[in-house]
């Protein structure tokens, strides 16, 4: 799938297709690439979160950008997203370090043993999402479990999205497992860390993505609360 949408952004990117000009159609696609439906669809699906397409029903695919600016996931734009996750789930973390209760450290470990095994990225992504609403539980806030709630779609957008072209899973389990134990440790500036790092990871894994020397992301050292 990344070799595919690598192909089709290039040709975007060096103008193969103008702005307004419609893509080949799937079966021709799939013949010229010599890929699979579902393969080709991904990399669609991908080019169209990127900003550089978009899919009109009964009609195909059609060009609406010549280069990358900024993804998005769901409803919301990535720099958009990235900007709310360090005012929220940064303070959350802390919060979550000293209000916690045994039920929640049992909920998060039990998920974290199940992500750590999971091997297919869609059932991964759910529970990186349900990962993140239990980080917010933990913070014994309602308020903040309804925020993670209304971003949680665009949060499984961008998951996926990372996974497929990021190969995040393994670190991304890595960084969820540091959280977790600075939770259980009761420490307040170490979850704080923990998610900072995480959320670190996650924008300097999109900014690859997207395009090196972005500067309109999120950059680490800002405000965080």
């Amino acid at each position: 799938m990344e070799a595919v949408l690598g192909h089709l952004r290039g040709a975007i990117e060096r103008g193969e297709y103008a702005i307004g000009d419609k893509l080949p159609s799937e079966a021709e696609l799939c013949r010229t690439l010599e890929v699979s439906r579902p393969v080709l669809r991904e990399a669609l699906r991908a080019l169209q979160t990127m900003g550089l397409t978009v899919s009109r029903t009964g009609k195909g695919t059609f060009v609406v950008a010549s280069a990358v600016e900024d993804p998005t996931f769901g409803d919301y734009a990535a720099s958009d997203l990235l900007e709310v996750r360090r005012h929220i789930e940064i303070p959350v973390a802390g919060y979550a370090a000293v209000r916690r209760t045994p039920e929640n450290l049992d909920h998060m470990a039990h998920l974290l043993d199940r992500m750590e095994g999971e091997t297919d990225t869609t059932a991964w992504v759910a529970m990186d999402t349900l990962f993140h609403l239990a980080v917010a539980e933990a913070a014994q806030n309602p308020v903040f479990r309804r925020v993670i709630e209304e971003i949680r779609d665009a949060l499984a957008r961008q998951s996926a999205f990372l996974n497929e072209l990021g190969g995040r899973r393994e670190q991304s389990n890595r960084e969820h497992r540091a959280i977790v134990e600075a939770l259980i440790d009761g420490s307040e500036h170490d979850a704080v860390e923990a998610m900072s790092h995480h959320l670190d990871r996650v924008e300097t894994t999109l900014t690859d993505i997207v395009r090196p020397g972005r500067t309109d992301l999120p950059t680490e050292g800002g405000p965080e609360a």
